[in-house]
């Protein structure tokens, strides 16, 4: 029997290659060429005609657009992750570490779905019939009228959806798919892009709302093609340590609804539940008050946030002092020090400097830089802040202090939690006071530590 031949498929691009290279030839990325066996051209046509509906030209002043009506799934935080609920016809990709609760937040959504009389089917590819129904029965979940297909077949799969037409359809998970018109094993990248691509043609013609489970590497990122998430309509990630009983879900990506919205779920013994106040898990209940600490109001999608920012300054016991970071960018904290020494005349050289930011939240907006600077300065001095302060604002390199958007929210969050003291930029003060909080405006970096002495 011949021997199959080998391609070296890209990751990122899909770009293919006969031989393996350091680097991808389509897009220039390093270390994404991963083997897998030549296709053959299938006969009979293009696979994908009608992916995107009838190629008819049209006057786009002559379109009338009408708003996709959206299908809740009982979960609140889930709706506001998608942005309302799921639209008829759209594809969602899900991924997370092994064991976060992606399948059990699933099952907990066409659960009640189907309670409330919605045609659902879940197939599961890694476990058995058996698993699904003693997980459902552990979470107490009511299981009626809700179809179960524990399949990896993609041809029986699509077969079976044309059958059922249920309104969701959740894929756990596209790496354990195959296409028998594909020689190559399941989650492959040719078996990946392929059965993606056979199901959201399948879901855009038939207006069947499907969720796909997919896997993630090492660093985070989804397995598979780069492709994979150009395919999809929304994008989820699941974060969170697995050690702790808090979880969140954040959009990536959405066609139809906001970008970087955030999900906040507690795990308990009856599965995920919806916090409802996400900014009490991010502040800390300290007796009595501490230097170092800092509440940043920041912005996730539509809802502002409030999260303590943490700044540990101690004495350097080696030649190079470290700075180490949790939930912020490291080098984001290397500039903000060097702005701090040049523009405040505040040395940290000789120091090693940690920021944590409390709860395991992620935070890559730079309106976090002021409330950094604040707690980095009240550890150094070893003075602690004003217990009701929160601060947000971006830091130039020429020591300014920039706006944030959506700064009103951001304060009437605050002052809505019992704050009294805010420190924002200029350009982010309030035209009418917001009762119960004093805002102090800044222009520069100086003029905030100064403000910090008076307080």
């Amino acid at each position: 029997m011949a021997k199959a031949k080998s391609v070296f498929t890209c990751t990122e691009c899909g770009a293919s290659s006969p031989k393996w290279q350091g680097q991808c030839p389509g897009c220039g990325q390093w270390n994404t060429l991963v083997e897998a066996v030549a296709e053959t051209v299938v006969a009979g046509g293009n696979r994908y005609a009608g992916l995107a509906g009838s190629g008819v030209l049209q006057d786009l002043a002559a379109i009338r657009p009408r708003e996709e009506p959206r299908q809740a799934t009982g979960i609140e935080e889930f709706d506001r992750v998608l942005g309302g609920g799921l639209v008829p016809g759209a594809v969602v990709l899900i991924g997370g570490d092994p064991g976060i609760g992606k399948s059990t937040l699933l099952l907990q959504a066409l659960s009640r779905l189907a309670e409330a009389g919605q045609p659902v089917l879940y197939v599961s590819g890694e476990e058995s019939a058996e698993q699904v129904a003693l997980r459902a029965q552990r979470l107490q979940l009511a299981t009626g009228g809700l179809r179960l297909l524990p399949e990896i077949g993609l041809e029986k799969i699509l077969a079976t959806l044309k059958q059922e037409r249920p309104l969701v359809a959740v894929i756990d998970s596209i790496q354990t798919l195959y296409s028998e018109a594909l020689q190559s094993a399941p989650g492959s990248v040719a078996q990946v892009r392929e059965c993606a691509a056979q199901l959201t043609r399948l879901a855009k013609q038939s207006g069947i709302g499907i969720v796909l489970v997919g896997h993630v590497t090492k660093e985070g990122a989804l397995a598979g093609p780069r492709v994979l998430e150009h395919m999809v309509d929304t994008v989820l990630y699941f974060e969170g340590d697995t050690h702790s009983s808090f979880r969140l879900v954040r959009a990536v990506k959405n066609r139809f609804g906001a970008v970087n919205e955030l999900g906040v779920f507690a795990m308990t013994e009856k599965g995920l539940r919806g916090v409802s106040n996400p900014s009490a898990l991010f502040l800390s209940q300290h007796a009595q008050e501490v230097s170092g600490s800092c509440v940043l109001v920041t912005q996730e999608g539509t809802r502002p946030l409030l999260v303590e920012i943490q700044a540990l300054v101690d004495a350097a016991h080696t030649p190079s002092s470290r700075r180490l970071t949790v939930g912020l960018d490291p080098q984001r904290l290397a500039m903000l020090l060097a702005v701090l020494h040049r523009h405040a005349g505040i040395v940290c050289f000789d120091q090693d400097v940690f920021v944590n930011a409390v709860g395991g939240v992620r935070i890559q907006e730079p309106a976090a830089d002021l409330a950094v600077l604040l707690a980095i300065v009240s550890s150094l001095h070893n003075r602690p802040l004003p217990a009701k302060l929160v601060a947000f604002g971006e830091v130039g390199l020429a020591g300014e202090i920039r706006p944030a958007p959506r700064g009103q929210e951001r304060l009437k969050e605050a002052a809505k939690l019992g704050f009294t003291h805010a420190m924002v930029p200029k350009a982010n003060a309030p035209r009418q006071p917001i009762k119960g909080i004093d805002v102090i405006a800044l222009d520069r970096v100086d003029q905030a530590i100064e403000k910090l002495r008076n307080l």
